[in-house]
């Protein structure tokens, strides 16, 4: 099962009845809910997204580019990574720490729904870039994994596997900074009320195990104004 099968299964431990009153319980679903994409808590749908508009600029290939941000990934950033990429400018990265939402989810959360919420194929949860301070809907999301051997090319495509209700995957390979990847452009369906929406993903393997990087919006739309920062992140990629 993929995150996004988890947002209702979340979002009813999160609303309903019979869930434990300490703060710590709390906190930890509310996490899992995050992590989810459940970005209205207890309502309906999200709203639109406050804050600027980041200005992305013309690259000399005419391309759209991002603005750079904040780099993550190395010593002292916000999320320790196997390897390290810049964010789009307003971009704000949050760690991961599987093991303590674990711990405050405690019996409130199924162990299937945590497991869901958590990992995805060969690959756990271990930062999330919200593009919400920049005026859009969505998440660039880190996973990583252990070191066992496969590609990354098997690696993504485990990952998109594991998602579900996916159709269209296109892949191909790329090159950045020393590393070479697998990137997948594909839609997602799930039941969404607008119907699929494109997402786009990649995957490099270091020394210390594979990286999966996501991309995901409100909708069609939010993706294509977010693309920028996914191709920014690709191509300041770089093993630490």
């Amino acid at each position: 099962m993929g995150v996004r099968h988890m947002g209702d299964a979340v979002r009813k431990r999160q609303c309903g009845a019979g869930t434990r009153t300490g703060r710590g319980t709390r906190l930890g679903v509310a996490h899992l809910a995050l992590l989810a994409g459940v970005l209205s808590g207890c309502g309906g749908t999200s709203g639109n997204a406050s804050g600027p508009q980041a200005s992305p600029s013309a690259s000399a290939s005419g391309r759209v580019a991002a603005a750079r941000g904040a780099t993550i990934g190395g010593p002292g950033s916000a999320c320790a990574l196997p390897v390290t990429f810049t964010l789009a400018e307003r971009w704000k990265a949050v760690a991961v720490d599987t093991g303590r939402l674990t711990a405050e989810a405690g019996d409130d959360v199924d162990a299937d729904v945590l497991d869901a919420v958590l990992r995805q194929g060969p690959v756990r949860a271990a930062c999330e870039a919200d593009a919400k301070p920049a005026g859009h809907i969505g998440f660039l999301r880190v996973w990583t994994g252990d070191g066992g051997g496969d590609d990354a090319r098997t690696v993504l495509e485990a990952f998109v596997a594991a998602q579900e209700h996916t159709s269209g995957a296109r892949y191909r390979s790329f090159t950045s900074g020393g590393l070479t990847g697998a990137e997948v452009a594909y839609r997602y369906g799930g039941g969404l009320p607008q119907g699929a929406k494109p997402e786009r993903a990649l995957a490099v393997v270091t020394p210390d195990g594979p990286v999966v990087l996501h991309l995901g919006g409100l909708d069609g739309a939010e993706f294509r104004a977010m693309t920028p920062a996914f191709e920014l992140a690709r191509d300041t990629l770089r093993a630490v």
